[in-house]
């Protein structure tokens, strides 16, 4: 995909997921899981959709060393969810998770999606990224009792529903129009 340049260190290499990274990205995820600023997951959900994940590399091929990551998981035929974004605490403003986002729109662009949804504490840094903050759901009635049948916890974040009220407290809903 891309390298990033991080201060006095070898670059980052942006790439998509393999399952060989899924450990790598579980490690990194855990304290932000701990301090509820992400969610917690089975090692099964990231081995499930690893595909969806791309990663932020600091090592070399046979010994990768995941330093970031994020998901772009598809909701509608014109929607996705940034999920999933982490950076290696002493990595955080260094460039890699803007690189991360950047990657992530991009496949939405290829995927032919027209918006792409954040749930986040982190609004200047979505902001800087065309994200704006909305209220409530921006989908259409039938589209909406669809995605009541999903059994994915980011797409009950994403409909607001009570059973992941504690996953989102304290969260903005962001969204960028691709």
């Amino acid at each position: 995909m891309t390298t990033t340049q991080r201060p006095s260190r070898a670059p980052v290499t942006l790439r998509t997921a393999l399952p060989r990274d899924v450990r790598g990205i579980r490690a990194l995820v855990e304290p932000y899981a701990e301090r509820r600023i992400l969610v917690a997951k089975e090692a099964v959900a990231y081995y499930e959709t690893v595909q969806e994940f791309v990663v932020a590399d600091a090592g070399t091929p046979v010994a990768p060393d995941v330093v970031g990551c994020g998901a772009l998981h598809v909701m509608w035929e014109d929607l996705a969810e940034i999920r999933t974004l982490a950076v290696a605490p002493g990595l955080v403003g260094t460039g890699v998770g803007h690189g991360i986002v950047d990657a992530l729109l991009s496949r939405a662009r290829d995927l032919g999606l027209a918006r792409v949804f954040c749930l986040t504490f982190e609004v200047d840094f979505f902001s800087r990224h065309g994200f704006e903050v909305i209220e409530g759901t921006p989908v259409e009635p039938d589209v909406y009792v669809e995605l009541l049948r999903s059994h994915d916890d980011g797409v009950a974040e994403f409909l607001d529903l009570a059973r992941v009220k504690p996953n989102t407290l304290g969260n903005t809903r962001m969204l960028v129009e691709l």
